[in-house]
């Protein structure tokens, strides 16, 4: 039997669960958020934006090894997702492995076309 607080965050349709998330994120109850969207992640593996998402709240409620899983999903799934490799960038530099983040967020930069500048103020490639 399901707990009051367990329908809540299980109910309704996928699409009814994901604006369920994002209003919980928006209000900055990562940890519900979290709830809601690890169990639409489930259903939904294939689909981004709630992986995503989930790897946010994770990120911002201090749960850096799950946010890391997730982001290292998407990408090995889309390799060239700009903002997942950005965010796995921070998330590895949050857990102090400076090294390893620097490569993501290079890659990051790259495809964002931000670009070091040399002295000229031409950019390095």
């Amino acid at each position: 039997m399901k707990t009051t607080t367990e329908t809540y965050y299980d109910h309704g349709t996928p699409a009814e669960r994901w604006e369920r998330a994002q209003a919980f994120f928006a209000a900055k109850d990562y940890a519900g958020a979290a709830r809601v969207l690890a169990a639409l992640v489930a259903e939904v593996p294939e689909q981004t934006g709630p992986r995503l998402l989930l790897a946010r709240a994770y990120y911002h409620s201090a749960q850096l090894r799950r946010a890391e899983d997730q982001l290292r999903v998407i990408v090995a799934r889309d390799p060239v997702e700009h903002y997942a490799r950005l965010m796995l960038g921070r998330t590895l530099e949050r857990q102090s492995r400076h090294e390893e983040a620097a490569r993501h967020l290079r890659i990051a930069s790259a495809l964002a076309g931000e670009f070091p500048q040399g002295r000229d103020g031409v950019p390095q490639h």
